[in-house]
């Protein structure tokens, strides 16, 4: 039961993205279209996922039994980079269109905030390999559910009536508070 409860908590109630504000870049920037999102969603869901299998592997088995935790976030970089110029080289093999509309917030993934705060957040936790997987997984598709649910706003606020002074970024903005003060309404499904 810890694990459903760990898995709500990083999906909706602490949400990587909403309630911790972390990885906003790609958020606002390839949220304009639904299908740009879906492929940046799935991007960082993969990466997420195997950073932090990677990074966790590397902290628990290298670092701390070394005594070179201070190597860290040098370490988390590099694997983290690692695994984004494969995403990069598999998408622009298997799928140009998408390579080609994500562009430059591929490039973003790497310095994401969002994949680092998930590796950061399991090492300083200090969770077994099973609260890790669920955690990565939970994480990234909570982040994925706040990007796709903001595009589908943002195409809807392409069509609607807006007045000039909020129209682009402002309402995007606006947007974002207004859904994270939605998920803050989940908190009292889980701790």
């Amino acid at each position: 039961m810890d694990l459903f409860y760990l898995a709500i908590s990083s999906t909706f109630v602490n949400n990587i993205l909403l309630a911790q504000y972390l990885g906003h870049c790609p958020f606002l920037g390839v949220s304009k279209r639904i299908g740009t999102a879906l492929g940046m969603a799935a991007a960082i869901i993969f990466v997420t996922i195997l950073s932090a299998i990677f990074t966790w592997s590397t902290f628990t088995y290298v670092l701390r039994p070394y005594g070179l935790e201070f190597l860290q976030t040098l370490t988390f970089i590099l694997i983290i980079a690692s695994l984004v110029q494969l995403v990069e080289i598999i998408l622009k093999k298997k799928s140009k269109a998408l390579y080609n509309a994500l562009g430059v917030y591929l490039a973003l993934i790497t310095t994401n905030c969002a994949v680092m705060g998930v590796a950061l957040l399991i090492t300083r936790k200090e969770l077994g390999f099973i609260e890790m997987l669920v955690f990565a997984i939970a994480s990234s598709v909570g982040y994925a559910l706040a990007l796709l649910l903001f595009a589908g706003h943002r195409e809807r606020l392409q069509i609607s009536a807006i007045p000039k002074s909020m129209q682009g970024t402002a309402i995007a903005l606006v947007t974002a508070g207004i859904m994270s003060l939605a998920f803050i309404g989940f908190r009292g499904m889980a701790a």
